[in-house]
């Protein structure tokens, strides 16, 4: 899959990461879209990386499970940066 692949797939897994861990953060919308993006990348790399698999299909589970991981683990590590924690 391409970059612009990851992108869109970042911009999705951003998406479904603000709706698992919802909260306001600094930077607002356009902050988490470019987390997500930055996290699918991230996820797709390191999940690679441990599992020797190949995530080169958009449509495969496994891409978009490392990348919403992904996401969501970058989300944290920004929100615990930032010092911003959820009040649900």
């Amino acid at each position: 899959m391409g970059i612009l692949g990851w992108i869109v797939l970042g911009l999705l897994a951003g998406a479904i990461a603000k709706a698992i861990m919802p909260g306001k953060d600094p930077g607002g919308f356009i902050i988490t879209m470019l987390i997500g993006i930055v996290g699918a990348i991230l996820g797709g790399f390191i999940g690679s990386a441990l599992f020797a698999t190949d995530l080169g299909t958009f449509f495969d589970i496994k891409t978009w499970l490392l990348a919403i991981v992904g996401s969501l683990i970058l989300l944290g590590i920004y929100r615990l940066v930032t010092g911003r924690r959820t009040h649900a």
